[in-house]
């Protein structure tokens, strides 16, 4: 497998350490808006093949050279202060826009998996889709917005995290939807103390930024769970942004075989029906408004 990876930052530097030691990954590609991040973080990598005995390749290209990848990972950032205190994802917004729009026009025609991570990722999973004209567009938050709510929730109620049984869907942002409906532990309906959980999902990353500057392992291990699952690599269930039927991006429980992906959303109750449609509307007014501004 050949995979591409743009954007040299803190997801991914981590992405990248991940592919060399991946085991199925046997050439990565690196771009990033600065040549000296992609050199330097190609050496890094280099150091960690030779260290680690992985057989990955490791190569700075351009962008339109990454054609020929299996998968790339979209996780360029413009450079711009998040000062944010709601909607915190949905912030770079105009700043990130032109990049990932350049970033389609260099890989138009694209056929092989593009996994978005730049925020707001649902957004600009559409927007590279649509401009790049790649039908095997993600993105991830869902993930990392389930991983953190199974954690939270298994303190919360004192049991082990393998224990319990629940999704996080719709934006990856102010607006993603708690399946309390749905969620078990040990196989029995759990009672979710839901603005509870909210509020420490709404922590985790602030305390992650205010500790080491940005997000990176968690999001990191999602592209990597999405990459295997979307490239065939493995089978089983991963919540991932995909295409919804009103054109919209949206995080949802996907089931992939042998790479084939369906759609296996929870069954919600009306209270979370009603968010799951406020968060579409949401951003698929926010897409609308983006595409006449760019």
């Amino acid at each position: 497998m050949r995979i591409g990876l743009v954007g040299a930052g803190a997801v991914g530097q981590s992405v990248g350490a991940l592919l060399v030691e991946s085991g199925w990954c046997r050439e990565l590609l690196v771009t990033s808006g600065s040549e000296v991040s992609a050199r330097g973080l190609v050496t890094d990598l280099e150091d960690l093949t030779q260290i680690t005995g992985s057989p990955v390749r490791v190569s700075v290209a351009a962008p339109e050279a990454m054609g020929v990848c299996d998968a790339v990972v979209l996780s360029p950032r413009a450079r711009f202060t998040n000062t944010a205190r709601a909607d915190v994802r949905m912030a770079g917004l105009t700043a990130n826009a032109p990049i990932i729009a350049a970033l389609a026009r260099q890989l138009t025609g694209y056929t092989g998996v593009a996994v978005m991570v730049t925020n707001p990722v649902d957004i600009f999973a559409r927007l590279f889709a649509a401009r790049s004209g790649c039908t095997r567009v993600l993105g991830i938050g869902a993930a990392t917005d389930t991983a953190r709510y199974r954690l939270t929730l298994a303190r919360l109620l004192a049991v082990p995290v393998g224990a319990v049984r629940g999704h996080v869907i719709g934006e990856h942002g102010d607006a993603a939807v708690i399946c309390a409906s749905t969620t078990t532990v040990h196989g029995q309906v759990a009672a979710v103390p839901v603005q509870r959980v909210r509020a420490e999902l709404a922590a985790r990353p602030r305390r992650i930024s205010a500790g080491i500057g940005r997000t990176r392992s968690g999001p990191a291990g999602a592209v990597l769970t999405a990459l295997t699952h979307a490239l065939g690599i493995a089978d089983g269930v991963t919540e991932v942004s995909v295409r919804q039927e009103a054109g919209v991006w949206l995080g949802t429980p996907v089931r992939y075989t042998a790479g084939t992906p369906v759609l296996c959303p929870p069954p919600l109750d009306d209270s979370e029906t009603a968010q799951l449609d406020a968060a579409t509307e949401k951003l698929h007014h926010a897409y609308i408004q983006l595409e006449e501004e760019i």
